[in-house]
């Protein structure tokens, strides 16, 4: 069976009944087979209060306090969804950005990752089949605090993960059902792409498509990730595949 890293959006955990749809989509997927890390985002709307909180404690403010607030939100749902997994007897552990470590460099606020030990992960694969629940958008500088990956930063932290592990592919679930040649919700005749190469997704990404985040994208092609956009509403459908060009 396949490694793979499986990333979940905002409005896919947007409460907790959505996170129990995200744990049964894990479980079906882990009871395949498959050794599985999970990244997850804050639910739909927490990242933007938690900013506004330290915009509104103080108009100038030290960024590395901004990035202890604001990376929390990511806490709570790798939490609620390593619960909800054991509880369906499925073995899973929660992993905050300084725990693995990914390790970045000190632009707090807008960090670029600078490497991931993936050595605990793939231990707790190798001895239980454990499932990794990785908290996205965040990482420890080397001054030991926490750093955040700027907005959209849960997409760098799945495909950065993916490339570590060498996983066969990173699924973005998301709440459209793969990547269109325009937006659908404009143009009605718009087009769902069965596959787009890095390279035109990341010009796409670049004008403005918001399904993926740049940084990303350019990281999946650096790397050779393929990428699978799925909605989190219609798991079984086939998605948009992200991959280099001469597999498309």
């Amino acid at each position: 069976m396949a490694r793979l890293v499986l990333k979940f959006g905002g409005t896919s955990v947007a409460d907790l009944a959505r996170i129990r749809t995200v744990a049964e989509i894990v479980t079906q997927v882990w009871q395949e087979g498959h050794e599985l890390a999970v990244v997850l985002s804050a639910m739909a709307g927490e990242t933007n209060r938690l900013v506004t909180l330290a915009r509104d404690a103080a108009p100038l403010y030290d960024v590395r306090e901004y990035d202890t607030i604001v990376s929390t939100g990511e806490q709570v749902t790798v939490g609620l969804l390593a619960i909800l997994l054991q509880n369906q007897g499925v073995p899973a552990r929660s992993w905050l950005g300084w725990q693995l470590p990914l390790r970045t460099n000190l632009a707090h606020g807008n960090a670029s990752i600078v490497e991931i030990d993936r050595e605990s992960i793939e231990a707790r694969f190798a001895s239980e089949r454990q499932v990794a629940v990785v908290a996205g958008f965040q990482g420890l500088a080397s001054d030991s605090r926490i750093t955040t990956l700027g907005r959209g930063g849960s997409d760098t932290s799945a495909v950065a993960l993916a490339a570590a592990l060498r996983a066969e592919r990173c699924d973005i679930y998301t709440d459209v059902d793969g990547i269109y040649t325009t937006d659908p919700r404009i143009v009605p005749r718009a087009r769902k792409l069965d596959a787009i190469s890095h390279e035109e997704m990341l010009e796409l990404a670049s004008l403005g498509a918001k399904v993926l985040q740049t940084r990303s994208v350019s990281l999946a092609m650096r790397y050779g990730v393929p990428l699978r956009v799925v909605s989190t509403f219609d798991p079984q459908g086939p998605g948009t595949r992200v991959v280099p060009e001469e597999e498309i």
